[in-house]
């Protein structure tokens, strides 16, 4: 018992002297707090977004009610008769109908407007919580008004504030020449950006009379399966005089996963960038953590002389060291969640715009922070342990000594080197094997974590081959100094290069695509207007084209969700957009990849398709691949194209025009393009006049190409300011370090002082020391950031997307980003150094003895 005391007062005697210690030096342990802080919010941030995207994927539900148990829309059109709901509701099903389309406001923008029956929503919504009994009442929305066809829709407050800048906190907005009221309900009924109308609005708004998207069907009888209800389902429309062959049925369970699976790698990429921010702040945790110890030194040093033990200082530093990751992680996760309030809208308008997924407001949870706890901890005491352990260790007669510890850093700094080497040949071996972007993007972690160890070795080489050509005097000891301090700021830097290396490989990434995306649309898009009018109007379409002498020519394409499998393993199905052009459109604007030598006879034959590169990549298609579709059952066909295709996640299929005609697949297009020798505004007037359809559903050619770029720029849009975070972040630790570093060096510069260097010299000799190894740093990190961003082109983004990307040099980024490091330097040793020269003379070299 009294041992038990004894080490308990040891103990807290221990963790009181340090106590003590951050009282005088503040700064050392905002260095920690900070560090950790930075590197949980972005993991946070970007972690709770991505939970919540998946979360809304698995819980995809009908707009005000709860989640259906499947879906019912036609196999080849976009739109179903509404009699098929009618029958259904007649037979007892319980059902929703739903409409989805596209509007106009007054300023050409487009808005998404979903319709379903409000009452069975609401009502729907209502059974799945008991205590929302009675909440179609307490919503306070207007009912009758909604039912009676009045021109109101729905919008979350979310939505709300975010369209206030653009309505002018206006009650109204019109869309498709119609002036909407809008009501504005929580965001827990979960309508995300979506605006929802009653089917009676929607109808004549989107010029769908008689139509329905589909119709979600809910059943409550867990005992009954899926294919049970989809037989019930079948046989009631039989026997309504319906033919159910044509009808598609959906599991919502199966819409979940497939969201999942197609947005898999855009999470991924945010993953990535958060672990690249979480090491990058613990570079500067570390650095915080390994100053705050070597200013203790003497300080171990003397405890433990006057007699105590070992084990309960490095229990005390234990102690300490937990408490720190605590506080930080307690902060980084209060602002992490709010980073993640502000990237959520972001990712969601991206997601919708490429994959047609909604994101319903999330919540936080406990164990993500258990999570991110767990993992800094971990991550700090596998980085610390050592160091404590070592510091601990160290002969109480040799504690105080440099030189020893300067020989450390070296032979540390050279296995350094020589781990980063044996990393890189791994990488380069590894990477001529991987076929996974999963796999390419941890082997790029690797290398992400290699290239910072080559650093400090590289900085002492340069420095070493530098000295014999500087000349004597003080430029020969700032250059010999300058060593000294490369351990010292070891961290710092790595940290800058990681964030360096990580933006340059961004915009080369960026850049490049937005260049192949250019050059791709002005290939792909020939005509002057593109339609997609609703089904019941193309005919009316094509006579009024036809009628017209400006109309030069009327290009078509058929569309249809079909299912492809290989012929040697027909239960593989896979998904595909299956798509059939014109001639002439085909042969003007298919950018091909690679073809065989016959194709054009064979596939004008009808024997062959060609496939887009997303889905030859993907599903490992290649050239001669013999392949059927769904559509076209014991018609075996062969892969005789494959084409570049920058514009569908799903993967697409193009048959010959003759063939889709012989086939039993629709036989009106579903689009049309149009050249037209005049206005087109004229033209789409016209159209919209004579077949009151709306501009939403007309695009030229320069609309197209704006909206294209502009979407596909977003899919990298959060992943750059992710990386922008990450260079501040990075940009902070160095700031942190040099303070650290300058408040370290304020004696051998008072003692500078004292044998006659002013203070505007000893100011520029240490700016001069900092530029000197920010330049170097930025030197390394140009090519490593070249070789990121080759990997990231030619390996990650083609497995993952199946885009072929030609890699363009931003030269005019490279050069901001380096700008940006220099500035940061500047700013960062310019304001500690300010401070700590500005001090009197007697000051400064009491530190000596301290």
């Amino acid at each position: 018992m009294t041992s038990l005391s004894s080490t308990t007062s040891r103990l807290v005697l221990c963790l009181r002297l340090f106590a003590s210690h951050y009282r005088h030096a503040p700064l050392q342990a905002s260095a920690i707090l900070l560090g950790i802080m930075l590197a949980v919010t972005l993991l946070i941030g970007v972690y709770a977004t991505n939970e919540n995207a998946k979360q809304s994927y698995g819980n995809v539900s009908e707009l005000l009610s709860k989640q259906a148990r499947l879906t019912l829309s036609h196999q080849t059109q976009d739109t179903i008769d509404e009699s098929i709901y009618f029958a259904l509701a007649n037979a007892g099903f319980d059902t929703i109908a739903s409409i989805e389309g596209i509007a106009t406001d007054e300023q050409g923008r487009l808005w998404r407007v979903n319709s379903s029956d409000i009452i069975a929503a609401i009502s729907n919504g209502a059974k799945q919580d008991a205590q929302s009994t009675g909440s179609v009442i307490s919503v306070n929305i207007p009912l009758a008004e909604l039912l009676s066809g009045q021109a109101k829709v729905l919008m979350s407050q979310s939505q709300r504030d975010r369209i206030n800048k653009v309505t002018n906190q206006s009650q109204t907005i019109t869309l498709n020449k119609l002036a909407l009221d809008i009501i504005t309900i929580d965001d827990h009924w979960g309508l995300g950006s979506a605006l929802l109308a009653d089917i009676s609005l929607a109808q004549p708004l989107l010029n769908m009379q008689g139509k329905l998207s589909y119709i979600a069907v809910f059943s409550a009888d867990n005992a009954q399966t899926d294919n049970q209800l989809i037989a019930r389902l079948t046989d009631t429309l039989t026997q309504a005089g319906i033919d159910a062959s044509q009808l598609h049925f959906s599991t919502q369970s199966s819409e979940g996963e497939s969201l999942n699976a197609l947005t898999a790698s855009f999470h991924l990429n945010l993953d990535a960038m958060s672990m690249l921010a979480f090491v990058v702040g613990l570079f500067i945790a570390y650095n915080g953590v390994r100053y705050s110890l070597m200013k203790r030194q003497k300080l171990f040093v003397q405890i433990m002389q006057q007699g105590l033990d070992r084990h309960s200082v490095m229990l005390a530093l234990s102690i300490e060291l937990i408490l720190l990751v605590f506080i930080g992680c307690v902060l980084g996760f209060i602002v992490g969640l709010q980073l993640s309030q502000w990237l959520q809208p972001m990712v969601a308008i991206t997601l919708e715009q490429l994959y047609g997924a909604k994101l319903l407001p999330g919540n936080w949870q406990w164990h993500w922070f258990v999570q991110a706890l767990v993992l800094t901890l971990s991550a700090a005491f596998a980085a610390c342990i050592p160091m404590l352990i070592s510091l601990v260790n160290t002969p109480l007669a040799q504690g105080a000594q440099k030189k020893p510890q300067n020989k450390q850093f070296n032979i540390i700094h050279r296995r350094q080197f020589v781990i980063a080497v044996l990393l890189l040949l791994l990488c380069t071996l590894a990477f001529t094997l991987t076929t996974q972007y999963r796999h390419s993007l941890a082997l790029l972690g690797i290398l992400v974590v290699a290239i910072p160890l080559l650093l400090p070795q590289c900085l002492h080489w340069v420095v070493n081959f530098l000295t014999p050509f500087m000349p004597k005097g003080l430029w020969q000891y700032v250059i010999a100094e300058t060593k000294e301090i490369i351990a010292p700021l070891a961290l710092a830097m790595m940290a800058i290069l990681l964030a360096l290396c990580a933006n340059i490989a961004m915009n080369t990434l960026v850049g490049s695509f937005e260049v192949t995306l250019k050059k791709w649309l002005d290939a792909r898009l020939h005509a002057d207007l593109y339609i997609r009018p609703n089904p019941n109007q193309i005919d009316a379409l094509v006579l009024l084209l036809a009628n017209d002498t400006k109309v030069d020519a009327v290009y078509e394409q058929w569309t249809v969700d079909s299912q492809l499998n290989r012929a040697e393993t027909p239960q593989t199905l896979i998904p595909v957009h299956l798509v059939s052009r014109d001639h002439i459109s085909l042969t003007d604007t298919t950018v091909f990849k690679t073809t065989t030598d016959d194709f054009w006879p064979t596939f004008t034959a009808g024997q062959s398709v060609m496939i887009s590169e997303p889905l030859s990549i993907k599903y490992h298609l290649n050239l001669g691949d013999k392949v059927e579709l769904s559509q076209l059952k014991e018609h075996t066909l062969t892969i005789g194209a494959i084409y570049y295709d920058y514009g569908n996640p799903k993967g697409e299929v193009i048959m010959s025009q003759p063939l889709w005609q012989q086939s039993p697949l629709p036989a009106k297009p579903i689009s049309l393009a149009v050249t037209y020798q005049g206005e087109l505004t004229t033209l789409q007037n016209n159209i919209s006049q004579q077949l009151n359809l709306s501009s939403a559903y007309m695009y030229s050619q320069q609309r197209i190409k704006t909206e294209a770029i502009t979407i596909f720029n977003k899919t990298f849009s959060i992943t750059v300011v992710l990386n922008s975070l990450t260079l501040l972040v990075a940009a902070i630790g160095l700031f942190s370090a040099c303070v650290m570093l300058t408040q370290a060096r304020q004696a051998p510069l008072a003692r500078l002082y004292a044998l006659g260097v002013s203070r505007n010299q000893l100011r520029m000799m240490v700016i001069v020391q900092m530029l000197f190894i920010v330049i170097l740093t930025c030197l390394v990190a140009l090519p490593t950031g070249a070789l990121l961003g080759y990997l990231l082109i030619h390996k990650v983004t083609l497995q993952a997307f199946g885009w072929s990307i030609a890699m363009i040099w931003d030269w005019g980024a490279y050069i901001q980003v380096v700008v940006i490091a220099v500035v940061s330097c500047l700013l960062a040793v310019c304001l500690p150094l300010y401070w700590q020269t500005r001090k009197p003379l007697i000051s400064s070299l009491q530190q000596e003895v301290l």
